[in-house]
């Protein structure tokens, strides 16, 4: 028998029906040795040595395996294909005695190591013909990442407890992400809207359509040429007695080319614009995806795909549209752009296009983001969609020149698959120098708005594009800001820091520069790529960085003063009558006595209101609520006499009086 070990009960389960009876597959259920939870567990005097332990959850489970290899003629460690998949086989080895032979570990066997990127029977049975040895770079590098984020955290950690706040943490990828939020926030406090005004006019032949005013005797007007309504008006008078005709005509033909594949940062950003997942839950399902053979491997920054792959897609598409849709023979070929990405990797896709959404059996949520992979897979090799665009310059006088535009889809070639958001607009039929009749003219007034806040989306995007974190990294920092409740969620689900998220990122700013800096970790990341690929031994460079990072906090230690977090509020103690100050605790912000210890008085912070009256009870007023895990809602002040609640804002929609789904409290 041959005892082939993966990280997932699903995966084996998988990899089972693909293979006979000399084959056992069993599940590692995750990692089997890490370090310990209870001190830092490396030992920094002898080369940073991690020390590692059999978690006890992980001991059951290692005790099977232990007496299941001591069965089998030949053991094979089939975990994931990247740095922490190399690391479980390598731990595998350790915590099994696997490859050594004594009194302790009597089990001395042959050990294969395979990888593979999609869970099929080809691809398993290609991987069996291939073994190879356990990557040490692959597991170095984890082991490396491993080590310097344990160091920031078990260290950087106590410090904000001492000078802000218990259970507080730091972390390298997630200080930075936070860092990002905050200045966000921070520009838009200070942004100051400017006003412009843009003038458009109604112009007829046989048709009506609309062209806008691009230049003013023979200056060409930038955003901001026409400031305020005076002038606005002015150009409007004189417009209104003016003559049109057109001057010039270009027709033009252009291509439009569908988007990669996806990558995890794309699937994600794309998951949660369109499906409005976040990235914890899309890595869930796709994570569940890819253990039933569904997609490829789900943790990836390559856009590269395999000749099968491409060849396959492209007889599928000629089959369903025709060929005039598909790119034969071989497909589309991508060039990775991602700094540091993996090109042996293949991008996410299903493994075989024939599966149709619609006729696999999964839940709705699966379904969804199996449907927008394949999607998105199938259009990446379909042929570029055709745009007609017109452009039509129109004299006004005395010296004015507008510009109408239009644009059709010629040929939908992608878009049939993957739609994208291309609005079509036609103008009428047109003729150089012929005249046309102004019907109306339209000032409009506008003001330029802040930087929009981060989404999930945008916000692991701009951390991909800074070379922060890789492909494993960005769900888990998404979820840990937001759990931690450094981070909140708007009504638009768009993040924004709370008043502890600025606090530590203060500190962490001014006194620890260099974790927080975008560029230092960005480089940080570059190393860890190098170790990877064999080109640096990992500790020298957990050396680096710890040795002048432990010397400046030592200092901030002994410099940096307590800062307190509390706030004072307009509320008086019942008991005392000393004012109440808003204290932050564990579970959030709260009411305490400002006499403390003399009075120990506590309470809740009521929700604000947002000056509505309930619609349902017409006594209470309308406030803001969180549930449990932190969604906004709107409910009654009454509440739980009245349990009026909804989700939309009744400040935009006024009131819902049966909201479709009422909010669980």
């Amino acid at each position: 028998m041959k005892l082939i070990i993966v990280e997932s009960p699903t995966k084996a389960k998988t990899i089972s029906k693909f293979l006979g009876r000399d084959f056992r597959v069993e599940s590692s259920y995750g990692h089997v040795r890490d370090l310990p939870v209870s001190k830092l567990g490396i030992d920094i005097e002898h080369g940073f040595t991690p020390q590692y332990i059999i978690p006890q959850k992980a001991r059951p489970r290692v005790t099977l395996l232990k007496k299941t290899a001591q069965h089998a003629a030949e053991i094979i460690l089939a975990t994931d294909e990247d740095r922490e998949g190399e690391a479980i086989a390598w731990h595998l080895t350790q915590a099994l005695g696997l490859g050594i032979s004594n009194d302790k570990f009597p089990i001395s066997k042959k050990i294969e190591r395979i990888v593979f990127h999609e869970i099929t029977k080809q691809a398993i049975e290609d991987a069996l013909t291939h073994p190879r040895d356990i990557d040490m770079h692959l597991v170095d590098a984890q082991q490396a990442r491993r080590v310097l984020d344990r160091l920031v955290g078990y260290k950087l950690s106590p410090f904000l407890w001492k000078k802000l706040m218990r259970g507080l943490s730091a972390g390298r990828v997630q200080s930075v992400a936070l860092r990002l939020v905050v200045e966000r926030e921070a520009e838009r406090e200070a942004f100051k809207a400017q006003e412009y005004w843009t003038i458009v006019a109604t112009l007829k032949n046989q048709n009506l359509f609309e062209a806008s005013l691009i230049k003013k005797g023979g200056e060409t007007l930038e955003k901001f040429a026409i400031k305020n309504k005076g002038e606005a008006e002015t150009i409007v008078k004189e417009l209104e007695t003016s003559t049109y005709h057109v001057v010039d005509i270009q027709k033009k033909q252009t291509q439009k080319n569908p988007l990669p594949p996806f990558t995890t940062s794309t699937l994600q950003q794309d998951a949660s614009q369109r499906l409005g997942f976040s990235a914890k839950q899309t890595m869930r399902i796709a994570q569940e995806l890819y253990e039933t053979g569904l997609i490829t491997y789900m943790r990836t920054d390559s856009v590269t795909l395999s000749e099968d792959s491409r060849k396959a897609a492209a007889h599928y598409l000629a089959q369903t549209f025709g060929a005039s849709y598909a790119i034969a023979p071989t497909g589309r070929v991508f060039k990775t752009k991602t700094k540091g990405a993996q090109e042996a990797h293949e991008a996410i896709r299903p493994t075989d296009p024939t599966k149709k959404p619609d006729e696999i059996a999964l839940d709705t949520r699966q379904k969804k983001l199996y449907e927008l992979i394949w999607r998105r897979f199938l259009a990446s090799q379909t042929k570029a969609a055709i745009i007609n665009s017109v452009t039509a310059d129109i004299a006004a006088t005395p010296n004015f020149l507008f510009r109408a535009t239009g644009q059709t889809i010629h040929f939908d070639g992608f878009l049939k698959l993957y739609p994208l958001s291309i609005t079509e607009r036609e103008l009428p039929p047109l003729a150089k120098e012929e005249p046309l009749i102004l019907e109306k003219i339209i000032s409009a007034q506008h003001f330029t708005e802040p930087p929009p806040r981060f989404t999930e989306a945008t916000l692991i995007k701009t951390l991909e594009q800074n070379g922060v974190g890789r492909p494993s990294t960005y769900a888990p920092t998404m979820a840990l800001l937001q759990d931690r409740g450094y981070v909140e969620k708007d009504e638009r689900k768009r993040l924004f820091p709370s008043l502890v998220g600025k606090k530590i990122n203060e500190l962490l700013v001014l006194h620890f520069p260099h974790v927080v800096d975008i560029q230092f970790t960005a480089h940080m990341e570059e190393e860890l790529d190098r170790i990877a690929a064999g080109r640096l031994q990992w500790q020298p460079v957990i050396e680096e960085f710890y040795l002048p990072f432990e010397k400046n906090l030592e200092e901030k230690y002994a410099s940096v003063e307590k800062i307190s977090l509390d706030r004072p509020s307009e509320e008086r103690c019942e008991k005392c009558g000393k004012p109440m100050v808003i204290k932050h605790g564990r579970f959030g912000e709260f009411l305490a006595c400002s006499g403390f210890p003399e009075c120990k008085n506590t309470k809740k912070i009521p929700p604000p209101s947002i000056g509505i009256k309930c619609p349902e009870c017409n006594e209470g007023e309308i406030v803001m609520r969180s549930t449990k895990k932190g969604r906004k809602f709107f409910g009654c002040s009454r509440y739980p006499e009245c349990t009026y609640s909804t989700w939309k804002s009744p400040m935009e929609t006024q009131h819902v009086a049966n909201p479709p789904s009422t909010p669980h409290r």
